[in-house]
């Protein structure tokens, strides 16, 4: 019998709920631009309130997200520090120099979110030969490092900082739910340590499509325009707004520790497994980051004998690989996947 296709690669795969389906299509619709779609107002009311913002606004994409930020809070010439892996970076086309025009300075943090005091040392002096400091970037969870949550006091030492020398902070929240269920805290205390902050609703929340970015009101009412110039001008929004309504409901929310759960006993279960480790620390969410010690085996050629027997993986280097667990992918699933990987290592 063919074996189910068992999809570990990204938690994008997750699809809308029959709830979202059914109440998607009743929606009312309106224009958004011109603020007349009332599901997309009360979606930005409802993550506003969740985030602890005065506003958010409603973007086809968490990559435009970060990039109507980087507009907003900067003017072209400036410099912003990044962790130096942050998805911001690395993964998103390089918007930040071609679009933004922003100079980028990284820092090393092996936890998620660099040092303060490292922070402190990058903040440009005032001189006019350098580029002015403008914005702190954080991220959370973050992704090249597995998922992990960078410590919530590392992140609020961050903001006091920012605040002492007159710096602003936007926050990489696109999976900023499941930071928040595996802290146990509201995503507000999270959001807090930023000035701005962007979510994705089309990750594990299940949503089709769509993103959100909230923080100060004007700061808002100005972001509008980044939206409308990068093409985010969307206008019967109505049907997506209200997927996003039912994704972020605390249902749909406490629901990701199913994934981290998931995530967790298949980390345990390949950590068991000769030629191969996971550093169950550092699996605190629904990344499981897989490190092969076999010679003769590269972490491409690895998956691709997974995905001859029905699972899907992503390799990240050499001998890296990386799983992430979802909605659509079960217990059981979890467990034929340690199955596979032992027959691809016999």
């Amino acid at each position: 019998m063919k074996r189910r296709i068992v999809d570990l690669r990204r938690d994008t795969i997750t699809l809308p709920t029959e709830e979202m389906r059914r109440f998607a299509f009743q929606a009312p619709l309106g224009d958004s631009v011109y603020g007349e779609d009332p599901m997309q107002n009360e979606l930005e009311s409802l993550a506003a309130s969740l985030l602890g913002k005065e506003a958010s606004i409603f973007l086809p994409s968490g990559t435009m997200g970060n990039l109507v930020a980087l507009l907003t809070h900067t003017t072209r010439g400036d410099e912003v520090i990044l962790e130096e892996n942050a998805h911001i970076r690395t993964s998103e086309t390089g918007g930040i120099g071609a679009i933004a025009g922003l100079m980028v300075r990284t820092l090393r943090g092996d936890d998620g979110a660099p040092d303060p005091d490292d922070i402190r040392r990058a903040i440009r002096p005032r001189d006019i030969h350098y580029p002015r400091t403008r914005l702190i970037c954080l991220e959370n969870t973050h992704y090249r490092y597995g998922g992990i949550v960078p410590p919530l006091e590392k992140l609020r030492a961050i903001k006091r900082l920012a605040e002492e020398v007159g710096l602003r902070v936007h926050l990489d929240g696109a999976r900023l739910f499941n930071a928040a269920v595996y802290l146990g805290v509201p995503a507000k205390d999270i959001a807090a340590c930023a000035d701005t902050v962007m979510i994705s609703l089309s990750k594990g929340l299940g949503a089709p499509v769509g993103s959100l970015l909230a923080g100060p009101r004007d700061f808002i009412e100005e972001a509008k325009r980044y939206r409308k110039m990068l093409g985010g001008g969307m206008r019967q929004t109505g049907w997506l707004c209200a997927c996003g309504i039912v994704a972020l409901s605390p249902e749909n929310i406490a629901r990701l520790e199913e994934d981290h759960r998931n995530a967790r006993l298949l980390a345990e279960r390949l950590a068991e497994i000769e030629g191969l480790s996971v550093d169950l620390s550092r699996v605190q969410t629904n990344f499981v980051l897989l490190h092969l010690h076999r010679k003769d085996l590269t972490a491409h050629r690895f998956v691709e004998l997974l995905q001859e027997r029905g699972v899907l993986a992503t390799p990240v280097s050499a001998s890296l690989v990386r799983f992430v667990t979802s909605r659509e992918v079960t217990r059981e699933d979890i467990l034929e996947t340690v199955e596979v990987v032992k027959e691809v290592l016999r």
